[in-house]
């Protein structure tokens, strides 16, 4: 069965296949990419930081299970947790359905709101997915555009 890989507009992304959305000058929301739920396959579970704990760009912020792998999931950028996806304990499932929308897994108070800028962008990250060969087996990639796309 074919895949898609999602990359939307709108969104930073980390070079370990996180979003960010930055939703206020120091909030912002994190999340795990298209590209991600792809390899992971079919998540049974997903453990993420407490409120109030800190998070730091490029380090393990949690981890997923699904049946074929353990996942670390990488922090996009450094803050503290403000919210979690509590739903995502009952349902670890939106992570591969929805995972820019439902599928959010913390909301983070931003340690420095200037570190966004060294993410990329939509069309950067989907080209350097595919130059580099990291789509999943029969994959294709879709790329959804927003207006307001950085």
């Amino acid at each position: 069965m074919r895949g898609t890989v999602e990359v939307r507009g709108g969104r930073k992304y980390h070079k370990g296949h996180g979003w960010v959305v930055v939703e206020s000058d120091h909030t912002a929301s994190f999340g795990v990419t298209s590209f991600t739920k792809e390899k992971l396959n079919n998540v049974l579970m997903v453990v993420l930081p407490k409120v109030g704990d800190k998070v730091t760009e490029g380090v393990p912020m949690g981890q997923s299970e699904s049946p074929k792998i353990i996942s670390d999931l990488v922090a996009p950028a450094t803050g503290e947790a403000s919210e979690i996806n509590q739903v995502l304990k009952k349902n670890p499932a939106l992570v591969n359905n929805e995972p820019y929308d439902s599928g959010w897994l913390v909301n983070v108070l931003l340690a420095e709101p200037s570190q966004i800028k060294g993410l990329f962008n939509a069309r950067t990250y989907a080209a350097k997915t595919t130059i580099k060969g990291l789509m999943p087996d029969n994959s294709e990639l879709k790329m959804t555009e927003l207006a307001t796309s950085p």
